[in-house]
This record gives structure tokens, C-alpha cells and sequence, in this order.
């Protein structure tokens, strides 16, 4: 593995980062993060205000070269989550601006350091680069534990099927506390060395006037932008569209095409897995599909007792990957830690996928709430809001199973739409798919609850 931020140091005129206007040339970062990889030097591990800033980049590199782990902290979490965080990974300086609220640990300012120019020796390939803390969906959050030559290998991997190359212009504007924004958007630039313009929210205006190659974004940034179409016209220009963090849904994929003369470029990944699959810069692009595995990554289905499931291209099962270099479990947590990750190193992702003949992949949705089995059958919550996408009036659409006395469970249907009726729903997908897969239950709702990365919160349904 070669330095794991070898586009840092390449040199050009260019800004390295451009984060909401703050531009940042690659001998400022370079000389700011040295300063703060001086100031945390033998820390155990450090927490980040993973603030939209510049300064968070900074933050992020100093820990870097430092050899430092650092654990990006949400900015709009909440105290509980706040403290549970810190706690749990043994944070003992916190990295932020000035006046930033250091939560009883000492805090180290990034907008007040200077720079320095020695560059401390570069950590072993196996050290951890990154605590990132999953959502904590089934309980209190698990910090995952991802290494250097993890980072190193997912994104060189990345940047083959995309053919990302220096003179790429990456523009993004998500969170800096995830693996999309954070590794993919800062340390796959940082890597390539192409220059990053980070447009500090994800708006419509923002991508269109940023000038870029290389976009990406997360379904929802992709809707709007297919929304408005002097948004999607600006982009004719760009090279590549990736979306991540969710399925796109499929009349998302073909509006945005039409406006922008895209078909976009799907992955597939986790926090603890990183990117895994991925469509490819020059090959097939199929609206509902992630594509194939990138190299050295293995897949394989399985159903609810292990059994192999076949990629016949119908047959949903729970999603296997195998990685060439695992994830180093959640801190912590070993029996956790083995509920998930194997001997021979293959991971449970809880995701329920289709394979077909040919590789491609198709994520169905999670295995605890998008895998309804209803009247014997076995339905793909995803199939089901991709039709009710189809319908004109439907804007959003989320689909759960619910209890039910004689199925089992009901495919149920929450949809933001205008001028049309649950029964007229339901019939339109009787029409498009299997009868069973219709939704006998729909409620119509004003909106749909998402966390910060536009996914649907479907635990919260019932809420609304």
C-alpha cells in the first residue's frame, strides 16, 4: 500500500478542497493537518466535530498522518448519543473550532493551530484510520473499526471501475461523518488526487454551478435535482453520477437520465465493509441494480437457516460478502462482532439482495424490515415502492409489513402523493406486479421520517 494520502503532496494550482467556499491548496492542508498531527501525537483516539467545514477536513488528515483513530462525531447528535460515543471509543481530545463544546474533554482547535511542516513517520497498514459509529437502529451504537489498507484498497478498487483520475473534479455535499461523504468524498479525492469541491448542503443550485466530472450523491440529492430541470441541464456536462447510501428507485434513475444524459453508476457498501459493489464507469447500467463485486470481493445468498440461495435473478436471500481485507470488528463487542463476521471472514450484512446469472446485484432492502412474508410468499419491499414510484401522483413511497391475522404479515404502503386514492394505488401495482405483492394497506402521509443520509427511517413509520 502506498501512502494511503499520496495525492496530498502531488502539487498543482489547483485548491485540493473547497468546502462551502473555503478553498484549501494542498500545501495549507498539508502544513495545518502536520500541526494537528502534532498536537494529538500518542493519543489513543480522537473525536471529530464532523461539521461541513474545511476545518473537518483538516481535522481528518491531521489524524491521518498522526496515526491517530479518529471518531467523526455527527454535529446535530444528540447528548446521549454524544456522550455514548465518546465513552465508548476512549476519545481523549476532541478536534473542532474554537468554542466548540469539548464535552469535558480537552479541546484541541483546528482554526488555530498554524502549520508545521515535519511529517511524522507513516503508520503501519493495519493501523485504524476511523471509529465510525453505526446508527443505532437495534441498540446503542457500535463504533466499527476500519483500517488504512482497508480505506487504501476499497478506493483504489473504486477508482478502476470508475476511472477516477486526477483530472476529475469531484463535487459533493454530504455529511463528513459517514463513509460516502467522509472516505468515498474526502480521502477517495485525497487518494487521486482530483480536486474536491464540497457544496456544504446537497442542493439542486449547488451541483449544478460547482463544475465538476465526477458527482455524488444519495437518492434523495439525485430526486430533487431530477426535479428541477435547469439543475439536471447543468450537469450534461459532468462525466459520472454515482448514487449511494440507498437504493435509488427506479423512476428516479430514468428522470434523472432524461435531464441529465446520465444513467447513473450504483454501488453497494456498508461501514463495515466499505464499497463492495459497483457498477462501472464503461459498462452496463441498470436502473434497480448496484452491479457486480469490485475485485477480490465475494458474494453469496443465503436464506434464513444458511441455506445457499441460487442467483437466478428471482430468488431473494440475505447478503454475504467476503472482502480482501475484513473489518476489524466493533470495539468492544467480540460476541457482536461474531454474529456478523465469520472465520474465513465472510460478513452478514442483513441485507436481502437478488443475484442474477451474470452478477448484477439488485438490493431488495433489510432483512428485519424490507423482507415481508406474506401468505407463504416471500416479497422485496423495494419492488414494491419502485411501483408505486411509477404512478405519477406518487412522490415518496415507503412499504413495511405489518401484522396480520391470516398472512402473516400484509405488504403496507406509506405514500406522499397527490390527487389519487390508496385503492387506486393498490390496483395500479396488482397491474404491474403479482397480485400478492400489491399493498393492502396504504396510508397517505405528508412526508416520510429520514436520517441524515436521506434514508427512510421505516422504524418510525407507524409514527406518522
Amino acid at each position: 500500500m502506498t501512502d494511503l494520502l499520496a495525492g496530498l503532496w502531488a502539487g498543482g494550482s489547483e485548491p485540493a478542497v473547497t468546502v462551502a467556499g473555503h478553498a484549501l491548496h494542498r500545501e495549507e492542508l498539508a502544513g495545518r493537518a502536520l500541526a494537528v498531527a502534532a498536537e494529538i501525537a500518542g493519543a489513543g483516539a480522537v473525536a471529530l466535530h464532523a461539521t461541513p467545514t474545511a476545518e473537518t477536513v483538516i481535522g481528518v488528515v491531521g489524524g491521518l498522518l498522526a496515526g491517530v483513530p479518529v471518531v467523526p462525531l455527527p454535529p446535530d447528535s444528540g447528548p446521549a448519543e454524544r456522550a455514548h460515543i465518546l465513552a465508548d471509543s476512549g476519545a481523549e481530545l476532541l478536534l473542532g473550532a474554537a468554542g466548540t463544546g469539548a464535552d469535558g474533554l480537552p479541546l484541541v482547535p483546528l482554526d488555530g493551530l498554524g502549520a508545521a511542516a515535519a511529517r511524522p513517520a507513516t503508520p503501519p497498514p493495519a493501523a485504524t484510520a476511523f471509529i465510525l459509529y453505526t446508527s443505532g437502529t437495534t441498540g446503542a451504537p457500535k463504533g466499527v473499526l476500519i483500517s488504512r489498507q482497508a480505506i487504501a484498497g476499497g478506493l483504489d478498487a473504486l477508482a478502476a471501475a470508475w476511472a477516477w483520475t486526477p483530472d476529475d473534479v469531484l463535487v459533493h455535499g454530504l455529511p463528513l461523518f459517514h463513509v460516502h461523504g467522509l472516505v468515498l468524498g474526502v480521502l477517495g479525492a485525497l487518494r487521486v488526487g482530483s480536486p474536491l469541491v464540497h457544496t456544504g448542503r446537497p442542493r439542486p443550485e449547488a451541483y449544478a454551478g460547482a463544475g465538476g466530472t465526477l458527482y455524488f450523491g444519495v437518492p434523495t440529492v439525485w430526486s430533487r435535482i431530477a426535479a428541477d430541470p435547469a439543475a439536471a441541464a447543468a450537469l450534461r456536462p459532468a462525466r459520472l453520477l454515482v448514487s449511494g447510501s440507498a437504493a435509488l428507485p427506479v423512476p428516479v434513475f430514468e428522470r434523472l437520465a432524461a435531464g441529465t444524459g446520465h444513467r447513473v453508476v450504483e454501488r453497494y457498501g456498508m461501514t463495515e465493509t466499505l464499497i463492495t459493489v459497483s457498477a462501472r464507469a464503461g459498462g452496463e447500467r441498470s436502473p434497480g441494480y448496484v452491479g457486480t463485486p469490485l475485485p477480490g470481493v465475494r458474494t453469496r445468498l443465503a436464506d434464513e437457516q444458511g441455506r445457499p440461495v441460487p442467483a437466478d435473478g428471482e430468488s431473494p436471500g440475505e447478503l454475504y460478502v467476503r472482502t480482501p481485507v475484513p473489518f476489524g470488528g466493533y470495539l468492544n463487542r467480540p460476541a457482536a462482532t461474531a454474529e456478523v463476521l465469520d472465520a474465513d471472514g465472510w460478513f452478514r450484512t442483513g441485507d436481502i439482495a437478488v443475484i442474477d446469472p451474470d452478477g448484477r446485484h439488485r438490493i431488495v432492502g433489510r432483512a428485519s424490515t424490507d423482507l415481508i412474508k406474506s401468505g407463504g410468499y416471500r416479497i422485496g419491499a423495494g419492488e414494491v415502492e419502485n411501483a408505486l414510484l411509477a404512478h405519477p401522483a406518487v412522490r415518496e413511497a415507503a412499504v413495511v409489513g405489518t401484522p396480520h391475522a391470516d398472512l402473516g404479515e400484509q405488504v403496507t404502503a406509506y405514500v406522499v402523493a397527490d390527487g389519487v386514492t390508496g385503492p387506486e394505488l393498490i390496483d395500479f401495482v396488482a397491474g404491474q406486479l403479482s397480485v400478492h405483492k400489491r399493498p393492502r394497506l396504504v396510508h397517505l402521509v405528508d412526508s416520510l421520517p429520514r436520517n441524515a443520509m436521506g434514508k427512510v427511517v421505516k422504524t418510525r413509520l407507524a409514527d406518522r
